[in-house]
């Protein structure tokens, strides 16, 4: 059973740098074709796919947040984090982490974390 746990601060201000870590447990962010993302939810919104590393560490981003998503990984650690820049309200959103478990470039997630509020707020 894999398992994915989202941590980071639940409040941020404008203009600062979101950062939330994902904890992998059950299964290694290196597996072969697997991917990680992060997802969110704005209040009253649909789910916004954000971007992905892969198993080799390669990254992708929706061109939108491209400019100010990073998303990193500590393979000794088995996590994988995002930092979103340059933070507005409009950003405020549950936060989720998700796996691909065996094709990274499909949007078939198969385990998530359980979320986690992120308010930008002055």
């Amino acid at each position: 059973q894999v398992q994915l746990q989202e941590s980071g601060p639940g409040l941020v201000k404008p203009s600062q740098t979101l950062s939330l870590t994902c904890t992998v447990s059950g299964g290694s962010i290196t597996t072969s074709n697997s991917g990680w993302s992060w997802i969110r939810q704005p209040p009253g919104k649909g789910l916004e796919w954000m971007g992905v590393i892969t198993y080799d560490g390669s990254t992708y981003y929706i061109p939108s947040l491209k400019s100010r998503t990073s998303i990193s990984r500590d393979t000794s650690k088995n996590q994988f984090s995002l930092h979103l820049s340059s933070v507005t309200p409009e950003d405020t959103a549950v936060y989720y982490c998700a796996r691909q478990g065996s094709s990274w470039w499909l949007s078939e997630y198969d385990y998530w974390g359980q979320g986690t509020q992120v308010t930008v707020s002055s």
